[in-house]
């Protein structure tokens, strides 16, 4: 088999910020294709043969493979394979979402929660009704409710004579994305979008619950079972049960389709231990407006009304107190580290109504494909349906991502957007995130810097590498269509591959084994490390 192109004729145009392509490199890539040879560096180097030996694998067998690395510095090209071909790319669309992010809300960018009333202040009585608006926190937490309706209580007010209005009105009504999977639906990482919610815990996985099931006393006791954040808003139906120690633990937590039941059913053995699961509830806006309203009678303050939701805040409404959240570029960590993708969509949506005042998916996604356009990257060659990459109907080339890597590193914000990626083999899950396990004991570990993705028959890792000799190179890896569980291996192989090379020479790093080795993201498999 002989190598792919290496071009060295690469442009960069500083006033767009944009890699321009010459010519010839596109008729030497139409005429040659994938696999062929041009210059006589790449047969000094060595480097497209290695990147080549490692996807002759027999993972990928019927499979297809598009890959490029290039010089970051200098946007030389170094190796491709299938440039131009559009695969799945899985969590990759995430890196489009965040730049886009960084550059339309901006690195300083807040939500923000408020809290209102329309009526009039009697003493402790307040006349009206009292307006829960958001407009799209992902991290809002039970807590931070919690604070909202204390610092309402702090000020006096002990009763609302009038209804709870849950505003969620800065997105639109359409929960679900585009095509995703129905049997993901109770999934966390498939939960429903909406300008107001709850996140559980500090990972941020909002609109949904933690539910925790411990083994009885004895056998033939019914498990016992909780909930996080304690809310009424979601009910068990336990048809689980304890068996004796040493037995199967194979218990499954469900939401049925339409409710707020969780069912929990199966067995689980004494003293074993148990599950653990998060899970997404239905319509996450009744969701904060519970808590929330379980928050006011917390601290004594009583609502005499009922709860009404998706109604807009009318704009005589008086601010009361108000949450933000952390900035963009903090929120970044837990989104990218950990493939987060409710944030995704949730940024999605927010920079369509920062574009065009439309929080809907197709406004937001409007605003991505102006975004790369802006940056030379060949928009119309792409399709994104989601911000997050659950979607299989999602299409970029590996030629694309390494367009947009090369692009960012111009940008303002990209110390902190190239901060957000996971670390191979960095500890800790806000370190090195979904690729904290990854290319640990090789020249790779500590450096390279990727976003990872991961389907059913779709795996794709992008990001940057330094090189033996010094140089940082951008790589785009997408692999689709292949029946082995995993080709993670493989995706290391190659960026191992890089970290090892010199300008000089380049030889196959073997495929690693171990690791993470699932059909989905590694990180959507909690409570299970990578």
């Amino acid at each position: 088999m002989s190598g792919p192109v290496r071009v060295s004729g690469r442009g960069f145009n500083s006033r767009r910020r944009t890699w321009i392509w010459p010519v010839a490199v596109a008729l030497v890539a139409a005429v040659l294709g994938p696999g062929a040879q041009a210059g006589a560096d790449s047969d000094r180097t060595g480097l497209p043969e290695a990147v080549d030996t490692v996807l002759g694998d027999a993972r990928m067998e019927g499979g297809v493979a598009s890959v490029v690395v290039a010089d970051a510095g200098t946007g030389e090209l170094l190796y491709q394979r299938l440039p131009s071909t559009r695969l799945m790319p899985a969590s990759n669309t995430k890196l489009a979402t965040s730049a886009a992010a960084m550059e339309i809300l901006g690195p300083e960018y807040r939500f923000t929660t408020d809290v209102l009333a329309t009526g009039r202040r009697q003493g402790s009585v307040l006349r009206g009704d009292l307006y829960l608006r958001g407009t799209g926190d992902p991290t809002l937490l039970a807590e931070d409710y919690d604070a909202l309706a204390a610092r309402l209580a702090a000020a006096g007010v002990r009763r609302v004579d009038g209804r709870l209005i849950a505003d969620d009105t800065r997105f639109d009504s359409v929960r679900l994305g585009r095509s995703w999977a129905a049997d993901d639906e109770s999934s966390y990482y498939s939960a429903q979008i909406s300008a107001l919610s709850v996140a559980p815990d500090t990972d941020y996985d909002t609109g949904t619950v933690i539910v925790t099931v411990a083994a009885g006393e004895e056998a033939g006791d019914e498990p016992v079972v909780s909930v996080t954040p304690d809310t009424d808003y979601v009910e068990v139906d336990v048809r689980a049960t304890t068996v004796a120690a040493g037995g199967a633990n194979d218990l499954t937590v469900e939401r049925a389709h339409g409710t707020n039941t969780v069912v929990v059913s199966g067995t689980t053995p004494v003293g074993g231990a148990g599950a653990k699961e998060w899970v997404t509830v239905w319509e996450p806006t009744g969701y904060a407006a519970a808590v929330f309203r379980d928050a006011l009678a917390e601290h004594g303050v009583r609502v005499s009304g009922p709860t009404r939701l998706g109604r807009q805040t009318p704009a005589a409404a008086v601010e009361l107190v108000s949450h933000r959240s952390m900035l963009l570029k903090e929120l970044l960590v837990p989104f990218m580290k950990l493939s987060n993708n409710m944030h995704a969509e949730i940024l999605t949506k927010a920079m369509g109504h920062e574009v065009s005042r439309q929080g809907s998916w197709g406004a937001g996604l409007a605003a991505i494909n102006g975004y790369l356009k802006g940056v030379g990257v060949d928009a119309g060659k792409v399709r994104q349906v989601d911000g997050s990459g659950l979607s299989r109907m999602n299409n970029f080339s590996a030629g694309q991502l390494v367009d947009l890597l090369l692009a960012v590193r111009a940008e303002p914000w990209y110390a902190d957007w190239y901060r957000s990626l996971p670390v191979a083999c960095a500890p800790g899950r806000f370190v090195g995130g979904t690729l904290r396990t990854r290319m640990c004991g090789t020249p790779a570990a500590l450096n390279a810097r990727a976003k990872t993705g991961s389907l059913t028959g779709a795996s794709a890792l992008s990001g940057y590498v330094t090189t033996a000799d010094g140089r940082e190179l951008a790589y785009g890896i997408v692999l689709n269509n292949y029946l082995a569980s995993s080709v993670k291996a493989l995706e290391d192989a190659i960026v191992v591959t890089l970290a090892r090379s010199t300008a000089e020479a380049a030889a196959p790093a073997a495929t690693l084994r171990g690791g993470a080795n699932a059909d989905v993201e590694c990180a959507w498999r909690k409570p299970l490390p990578c």
